[in-house]
């Protein structure tokens, strides 16, 4: 599972690819992984919070509603392990996970300057 999750991440971000041995330091640091053959998503869950790490669809089968049905699985699994609030980033110039994240409910909470090779970073939370 973890080669195919380095696959797919290159297939996602070939700009800056992880590595399986990278998805399994995550997975080993707490975190969940759900996948499909097109598409993941890594969150934690600590407390009453959960951080979204990071989510990607392949190109090809992108606008088809996997981001989106992720988002709401790993919002269940979240919030029924006592988290009430989901959290992220999304890099500023971003604008088709930021409109997937708005249209999901997420709203801006702040700003980290320079964050993403110096683009800022968008924080959003949504309660869930």
């Amino acid at each position: 599972m973890l080669q195919q999750l380095e696959d797919l991440h290159r297939q996602c971000f070939p700009h800056k690819p992880w590595s399986a041995t990278e998805f399994a330091d995550l997975k080993k640091s707490g975190c969940d992984i759900i996948a499909s053959q097109n598409g993941f998503i890594v969150y934690r869950v600590v407390a009453d919070e959960a951080e979204i790490i990071t989510i990607g669809v392949a190109p090809d089968a992108r606008r088809t509603g996997i981001a989106a049905a992720m988002l709401a699985i790993a919002e269940s699994d979240a919030s029924k392990r006592g988290a009430t609030k989901m959290f992220l980033e999304v890099a500023a110039d971003n604008a088709p996970a930021r409109a997937l994240y708005k249209a999901g409910g997420y709203i801006e909470v702040g700003t980290r300057p320079k964050y993403y090779d110096g683009v800022d970073a968008i924080m959003m939370r949504k309660d869930i």
